[in-house]
């Protein structure tokens, strides 16, 4: 078959400048055949229905391969024909006239359309406004100089591309249900219709037909709210993949240096602000600024109720002997407050804990403890890091997290004495802790040396102050006091 300009240049000649069929195959170089067919064509609308075939020899037994190829689909996969073995029964079974190299071009050929005929196609799916999907992701905070694992609740309107986000110090239900009720504060209304996977916190299991047995906490919540909650299919989390698309974009957003804070307060407030200035960006798709896209989403939610949602789980404990009650692998003492074998009530919200009397009365109300989910930073082998690029110390999200002391104390200007200094921290973070160092840099004055700091530390790590004077009371009687070591001499007969 000739190229595409090659076709032209005949149909050039033939019109133009009326050369005859022989006078085009000369020219052009080419059979008689070939020219007469692109000079006198008159069609030239590419035919899409009928497959062509550059093969006459395999045009025959096309059929016969594609249906073994077909039936290949249903049989174990060692158990399949390969292009050599269908040449061969071509051969046998039907006189094929052909070479193998032309079986296996059009197996090759067949079985890569094969494929693209089997492949899934998926429909762009569409987002009524209102509509919201949640998730949780892991994020690291970091407070008091450690590291924490926290779970970060995003609520995601496909149809604008808004979010609104609420962090959590877990993924339990009370804390779950407090998240929701948060971003539904944020958002001034509750979606209609919002998608979950089968988290624990809502679905307690699945039964054979799909149907779910929800918890009662999240019932309670759906009624009050008045949204309709829709689940996925078991690991399925493509059918909400546009908050988990979201989840990812907050984490490497807004998570990114490491979120430094003092109180729950403070962070979550923090990724409030975040995600309302994500809201002043175009659309992705849309190119409309997402607040806009927003006020429509806005339209369609549910008012918020009058009363607040108090999430909160009931239980039971019998005061030990000694007055404590045990709570989530915890004890908390109640000595004086309630005698030692009775039962009490413990209602436990999201961040606390508050024991009841069996007539209801308050005894205490106790933080509610979230053990094991802390990490130390490992300040050695930042400090040994940071003392290979010592101008990055501007720079380190680490240092950032430091004491306030620390943090003036190795940003000194001198970039040898800053060195010396961040070698020192290093071996000095490998042995006090990194608070205990910050509190010793800011009781000794900032120019104290290296040396000095280093007295410092281990004076208070042994608990003790420095002697105005030193009484040796070790040495024998009469030796005391003596600047002369010629007694010791005398009594070792040493002349």
């Amino acid at each position: 078959m000739l190229k595409m300009p090659q076709q032209e240049y005949i149909k050039f000649l033939r019109e133009a400048e009326g050369c005859s069929v022989n006078e085009i195959a000369r020219q052009v170089g080419i059979h008689w055949r070939t020219a007469k067919r692109y000079a006198d064509k008159d069609n030239w609308n590419e035919n899409i229905n009928k497959r062509r075939s550059n093969s006459p020899v395999m045009g025959p037994f096309m059929e016969i391969v594609d249906t073994w190829l077909e039936e290949d689909q249903l049989l174990p996969r060692k158990q399949r024909h390969t292009g050599v073995r269908i040449f061969h029964r071509l051969q046998a079974e039907y006189a094929f006239t052909g070479g193998q190299r032309t079986v296996l071009a059009y197996v090759k050929r067949r079985k890569n359309e094969m494929v693209l005929e089997r492949a899934k196609s998926y429909e762009r799916l569409e987002h009524p406004p209102g509509e919201a999907q949640v998730d949780f992701t892991t994020i690291q905070v970091s407070r008091d100089q450690q590291l924490l694992t926290y779970k970060l609740l995003v609520v995601s309107f496909p149809s604008s591309n808004a979010a609104f986000l609420y962090p959590t110090p877990a993924e339990n239900q009370e804390c779950f249900l407090e998240g929701m009720k948060q971003c539904f504060t944020q958002m001034g209304g509750v979606p209609r219709r919002v998608w979950f996977d089968n988290l624990s916190a809502a679905v307690v299991h699945i039964e054979k037909h799909g149907e779910r047995q929800l918890t009662e906490g999240f019932q309670r919540f759906c009624a009050h709210y008045r949204m309709e909650a829709v689940f996925c299919n078991p690991y399925s989390g493509h059918e909400k993949g546009h908050v988990e698309s979201k989840c990812g974009y907050a984490k490497r957003n807004w998570a990114v240096p490491i979120p430094i804070y003092e109180s729950h307060e403070q962070l979550a407030a923090y990724f409030a602000e975040q995600a309302q200035q994500d809201r002043e960006r175009p659309h992705y798709a849309k190119k409309e600024r997402i607040a806009s896209l927003w006020e429509e989403d806005r339209r369609h939610l549910l008012t918020l109720p009058e009363v607040t949602f108090e999430s909160y789980r009931m239980s039971a404990a019998v005061v030990n002997k000694y007055g404590e009650i045990r709570i989530e692998n915890t004890s908390f003492p109640l000595v004086g407050l309630v005698s030692p074998g009775s039962e009490v009530l413990i209602q436990t919200f999201w961040d606390r804990h508050v024991i009841l009397t069996q007539g209801q009365q308050t005894v205490r109300e106790v933080p509610r403890p979230y053990t094991g989910r802390t990490a130390d930073v490992p300040w050695v082998q930042v400090f040994t890091n940071l003392l290979r690029k010592p101008r990055s110390v501007n720079h380190s999200q680490f240092v950032r997290m430091l004491p306030e002391a620390v943090q003036q104390y190795v940003r000194i200007t001198d970039l040898m004495l800053r060195k010396e200094r961040l070698q020192a921290l290093a071996h000095w973070s490998g042995v006090y802790p990194i608070t205990q160092i910050g509190q010793t840099l800011q009781e000794t004055h900032n120019e104290a040396t290296i040396a000095q700091v280093t007295a410092a530390l281990g004076l208070k790590q042994m608990n003790r102050d420095i002697p105005a004077a030193w009484v040796e009371t070790l040495s024998p009687p009469g030796t005391q006091g003596s600047d002369s070591l010629g007694r010791y001499d005398r009594l070792m007969g040493v002349s």
